[in-house]
């Protein structure tokens, strides 16, 4: 049984329909990352972003949320360290149907998309576990980085 390849983008053309992948909106993890700036990729307030998002999460709260998605192996141009696999990833999103109408009215941007997004990863269980066992891990931390800087003591 032979493996399906992803698809693979085509060379834009002008009869291309909503409904065809190349006309869905791209999402990169930098455009919700908090620790970015804008000059970086960020596209929204960093109040409302989201600290290291990964392209998984983006996924997960697309596909809960309803969402039509497609998931290329690409990295951000702006991206300095364009190997780590923390930062691969482009999500695609289909806003419009193949007519030129909105799937879900309430999500006409790509704006609103990346708020539902921020909005929702905090609450993912990865985040609230990973959140949970933090504390015990900085605990850990303090009392080995006491011992640094001290020269001959």
């Amino acid at each position: 049984m032979a493996q399906q390849q992803p698809q693979q983008a085509r060379p834009w053309n002008p009869d291309f329909k909503h409904s065809d992948r190349e006309r869905w909106i791209c999402i990169y993890p930098a455009y919700i990352n908090s620790r970015k700036t804008v000059t970086e990729g960020r596209r929204l307030p960093k109040d409302r972003c989201v600290e290291n998002p990964t392209y998984n999460e983006i996924k997960d709260v697309l596909l809960a949320s309803g969402f039509g998605i497609g998931i290329e192996n690409k990295v951000y141009p702006r991206e300095l360290d364009h190997r780590d696999p923390k930062v691969r990833g482009r999500i695609r999103v289909q806003l419009r149907d193949e007519n030129g109408g909105f799937l879900m009215p309430e999500y006409k941007t790509r704006r609103a998309v990346l708020e539902v997004i921020c909005d929702k990863i905090p609450k993912l269980k990865t985040r609230i576990q990973a959140a949970s066992s933090q504390p015990a891990q900085t605990q850990q931390q303090t009392s080995s980085k006491s011992k640094k800087g001290r020269k001959g003591k």
